[in-house]
């Protein structure tokens, strides 16, 4: 009888702790939530955040490397939240002042933060003239860049023209995406980068000739 009572109370007791248990935080979530509702520019916003998150994965496994998902994940979507307000601080690189406040948004989330150091390393280089340093830095890196090549990066440099009339205005966005053809492509590293270089870095070039054909060589642009 005692013993079967011993056992009814270890039962009780366990049952109690399993109720008690919080489930753990979702931080993925949180963060993806976060990134969804504060960064909403067409250029680097929300939607860059998810396509470099998806590119850097893809980039990797092309390539057979690892990467820790949970650094590229926190990542890939809070690179560029110095771009935006209250984080954004006037003369310095938006790339510097994220990694160095990343902490901030991540140390409630439930993220595993003595993986911090390493989702500042990748975003202070995400962009493309900067040395990457680690796997997920260097996949991070190489999807940012690929994102300014192509037809998508035509598509964020012209959602930055000002419907309004003001600047940049439709001509003024056309170094911007010379100047992307001309510095980003040596700047991919990775070799399932590299490998995707050529076919986006023509699409460019030949929506900048169709342009430059059907706007009397962007006089009438």
């Amino acid at each position: 009888m005692r013993m079967i009572g011993l056992t009814l109370v270890l039962v009780l007791a366990l049952a109690q702790g399993t109720r008690a248990a919080a489930p753990a935080p979702d931080w993925r979530a949180t963060v993806r939530e976060f990134a969804a509702s504060h960064f909403q520019h067409p250029a680097w916003g929300y939607s860059h955040c998810e396509r470099d998150y998806a590119l850097a994965r893809a980039l990797a496994a092309t390539d057979r490397v690892t990467l820790d998902d949970d650094v590229l994940y926190a990542a890939a979507y809070l690179h560029d939240m110095a771009a935006f307000s209250p984080w954004a601080k006037d003369k310095l690189d938006h790339a510097d002042v994220a990694a160095d406040t990343v902490d901030t948004l991540l140390k409630d989330t439930g993220f595993p933060m003595q993986k911090i150091d390493a989702v500042r390393s990748a975003i202070r280089t995400h962009m493309y003239d900067r040395e990457p340093r680690g796997p997920e830095a260097l996949y991070l890196h190489d999807a940012d860049a690929l994102d300014w090549l192509g037809a998508i990066g035509v598509a964020r440099i012209i959602a930055l023209v000002d419907p309004n009339g003001g600047k940049p205005a439709g001509p003024d966005v056309i170094p911007m995406l010379e100047a992307n053809l001309m510095k980003v492509p040596s700047r991919v590293l990775s070799p399932a980068g590299r490998a995707q270089v050529s076919a986006r870095r023509q699409e460019l070039e030949r929506f900048l000739r169709d342009l430059r054909r059907e706007s009397d060589d962007l006089r009438t642009l």
